[in-house]
């Protein structure tokens, strides 16, 4: 008999989202801030996994694990935030997010930024599609500066509202925003150990792709198939590759496809239609657009120069 599939509870409004967390309805319609602080009981967070109309960005005090620094571990035992996008679904049936004590929670619909520069550069944080398990961990000093901002949107939006307010808000949320970019980067450098692990998986899963006849069969890897068997998210993926290697997922996989197909065209006789097959094309007209994209040169006149013997 199947389990029965759990459909994730989707909230449109801030106000179906306080009452899912058992709290009065927000006093502003498109942004809202839960402080589970000092509360006498736990604020009951929804059942099972649910989806979001807004953006969410949390600081929990305690987060699992530690970061490996050198030889030991870097002391982040002060908490950290998590961050989802719209239409993300967040949590698992597994492993809901039951309660939101202990931790503010903001929640920013993205009507709040309109006509604000910020709208644009939510797009391209790429933190609000990380998966749970890649939380920003911060030290103490961190945790205070964040939480003072926390502090100063709850007290604005408590206050009452002027022509100053919004603007007040939206620079606090970019503001913290900026550290929270800041504190990642930190944090894909003090987890080389772990990242140096990651980078050699992802040659390996690369190899193994362009080893077997999975470019025949499904095409070239993609950055979602190479994040799913390393088991992160694609933006984590792409962003820690970026910070320790300069280049991100698409790039690696576009220097191991050129790489594959230089050799192929300097070692065999296979047609070049026949090359871009064997690499996943589905047109050879794409594979040599791509080809001269990255080398300045096209696959026939690349073959010229390494005339077979």
């Amino acid at each position: 008999m199947k389990k029965p599939v759990t459909v994730p509870l989707r909230f449109a409004s801030l106000t179906e989202a306080h009452r899912a967390f058992g709290q009065p309805a927000p006093l502003h319609p498109l942004i809202s801030l839960l402080n589970g602080a000092g509360t006498p009981t736990p604020l009951a967070g929804p059942p099972h996994a649910h989806v979001l109309s807004f953006y969410k960005i949390a600081y929990r005090p305690r987060l699992s694990g530690r970061l490996p620094y050198g030889q030991g571990h870097y002391d982040f035992d002060a908490g950290g935030l998590l961050f989802a996008a719209p239409n993300q679904v967040i949590g698992h049936p597994a492993e809901p997010e039951a309660s939101l004590c202990g931790h503010y929670t903001l929640l920013i619909h993205p009507d709040f930024l309109a006509g604000y520069p910020l709208a644009k550069k939510m797009r391209h944080y790429g933190f609000f599609t990380y998966a749970a398990n890649e939380a920003l961990h911060v030290s103490e000093p961190e945790k205070e500066l964040l939480l003072a901002l926390f502090r100063t949107v709850e007290a604005e939006l408590a206050s009452r509202l002027d022509e100053f307010s919004q603007d007040v808000v939206v620079a606090q949320l970019e503001l913290l925003l900026t550290y929270a970019n800041r504190f990642y980067k930190r944090q894909f450098l003090t987890r080389k150990a772990v990242h140096s692990d990651l980078l050699q998986r992802l040659e390996e899963t690369l190899a193994d792709c362009f080893r077997s006849e999975q470019l025949l069969s499904r095409g070239i890897p993609t950055v979602r198939h190479l994040a799913q068997r390393l088991h992160v998210s694609p933006s984590y993926l792409s962003d820690m590759l970026r910070t320790l290697t300069g280049q991100s997922a698409q790039q690696h996989i576009h220097d191991q496809l050129i790489e594959q197909a230089k050799e192929q065209l300097s070692t065999t006789a296979l047609s070049v239609s026949e090359v871009a097959y064997a690499l996943g094309f589905e047109h050879p007209q794409s594979f040599s657009r791509f080809f001269k994209a990255q080398t300045a040169l096209s696959p026939l006149a690349f073959r010229q120069s390494f005339p077979l013997n």
